[in-house]
């Protein structure tokens, strides 16, 4: 059965004037001679050139003086290092060292795809049939790097989407370190890490139960004081990594949503932040909070994470947990099944897995609920987002690999109580990259990560190969009909 779907003219490209002031280090040596070289200018030409640089950018950047401030700051210990007092530079000596250590990257000049939709908190002063939307992506720029950029906008009664106006400046976060560990938790996924307690055990030995991150510090001086293997050293830049992975930020409550970007903060994630899957969670208590679960990547290493919020200001990241916690495409359902977290999952990249679990960063006992069934998925199956809650079931958009690695979006049907009960599945796929749909950094791909239902319709942003996004509609009532024949 054929069931139509709506694609509404509407693109979300990638904008290679949105940039971000990042921190740049230029390597000790040369740091070390940009430095003397700044110091032996007078006084008027330290003026001069900062007064220039400041007219140059002061327009692109919210208080960019601040973030040359901020980034002098980073050079504190190496400038110490070099037997030099940081006290002793000049304010504006300060400010122009920070802007050498300061460049531009655009956030989006590659792509901004991969989007999920969720409800916004305020749903005030909208007309009859109109909800507001925050939608995410994914941002990529140089290097393949990835983040989490957000717009926000109002569907209407015909689930015609009108955007707010996207700002020019960005926003990147405050972070504020997480401050206590359970050491129970860190060391079982150290060894869920494949590291041997025999290279980790005299840095976590002299722990409490609940340590402070200054406390690993000092455990780890004590190592490093009586000397290091490599294997040691290996050991404890896992650790490193890990506890890094833990952090919570803030933006400033004054920004506007286009102007927040999350982006890679831990070495976990050095290689970008990607995917993520929000939800709108509702508790038992019947308080909703939005969660995501996102795929970090340093290069080598996958780790599943999560990331709550209650305003889009505030945001919590941590580590999944758990022996099934190590490959991508983690999806939370959006409320507890018989008391438990629950989570889809492509734990071993071909077939779609449900979990459950007490807390919702940690899971164990993946339960196969389907692989490959019909050519156009036959190379992997996984999800598109949270599943949706209907009447009907769990309605579960997927995703499916065939031939000439073609990503097409199809969907299913499973049982409210039992996730692990298939409904019913779609043979043919939902949404298949169009001839126009072709073409982009990665081509032949249409992919979601989260849609919603709204005014009788699945509303289903779609990226178009790995480039731009787009959306479409399905009415629900033909596609229950389709998936229940």
């Amino acid at each position: 059965m054929h069931v139509k779907v709506q694609r509404k003219d509407v693109k979300f490209l990638p904008d290679s004037s949105r940039v971000v002031a990042r921190f740049f280090n230029n390597g000790e040596n040369r740091t070390h001679e940009l430095i003397k070289r700044i110091v032996a200018l007078d006084e008027a030409e330290v003026n001069r050139v900062l007064e220039h640089t400041l007219r140059e950018f002061d327009g692109r950047h919210r208080n960019i003086s601040q973030i040359f401030l901020n980034h002098f700051e980073n050079h504190k210990g190496l400038i110490e290092h070099l037997k030099m007092d940081p006290n002793s530079f000049s304010h504006e000596e300060k400010l122009l060292i920070g802007s050498y250590a300061t460049m531009e990257y655009s956030i989006e000049s590659a792509a901004m795809f991969n989007p999920s939709i969720i409800e916004d908190f305020d749903q005030s002063f909208l007309a009859k049939g109109e909800k507001r939307v925050i939608i995410s992506f994914r941002a990529t720029g140089e290097g393949h790097l990835s983040s989490i950029v957000f717009r926000r906008g109002i569907l209407d009664a015909n689930n015609d989407f009108h955007p707010n106006k996207t700002r020019n400046h960005i926003d990147m976060a405050k972070i504020v370190q997480k401050k206590s560990y359970d050491k129970g938790r860190f060391v079982q996924k150290l060894k869920e890490m494949k590291i041997s307690p025999r290279y980790s055990a005299k840095i976590m030995d002299d722990l409490p139960d609940h340590f402070e991150y200054h406390q690993l510090k000092v455990s780890v001086d004590k190592v490093l004081g009586n000397g290091i293997s490599n294997d040691n050293r290996l050991a404890l830049e896992e650790m490193t990594w890990l506890v890094d992975s833990y952090y919570d930020i803030e933006f400033s409550r004054d920004s506007d949503i286009s102007e927040r970007i999350i982006f890679p903060i831990s070495p976990s994630e050095s290689k970008g932040i990607e995917d993520a899957r929000f939800v709108r969670f509702t508790e038992d208590d019947g308080s909703t909070k939005i969660y995501a679960t996102y795929t970090a990547y340093d290069g080598h290493t996958i780790l599943p994470k999560l990331l709550s919020t209650e305003d889009f200001s505030t945001f919590r990241i941590m580590p999944m947990h758990g022996k099934a916690a190590q490959n991508k495409n983690f999806a939370l359902f959006p409320k507890k099944i018989n008391g438990k977290y629950a989570v889809l999952a492509r734990v071993d990249g071909v077939n779609n897995y449900l979990m459950y679990s007490d807390r919702n960063t940690l899971w164990n006992h993946p339960i196969k609920i389907q692989e490959p069934q019909h050519p156009w998925e036959f190379t992997q199956i996984g999800n598109c987002g949270a599943p949706l809650w209907t009447e009907e079931g769990w309605l579960v958009i997927t995703h499916g690999v065939g031939p000439m690695r073609r990503y097409c979006i199809g969907a299913s049907l499973f049982d409210l109580d039992d996730p692990t009960k298939q409904i019913g599945r779609l043979s043919q796929p939902l949404l298949s990259p169009l001839e126009v749909e072709r073409e982009g950094y990665v081509p032949n791909v249409v992919y979601s990560c989260g849609s919603m239902i709204n005014n009788g319709s699945l509303v289903l942003p779609y990226a178009v190969s790995d480039y731009s996004s787009s959306y479409a509609t399905v009415e629900m009532e033909e596609l229950m009909q389709a998936l229940k024949k």
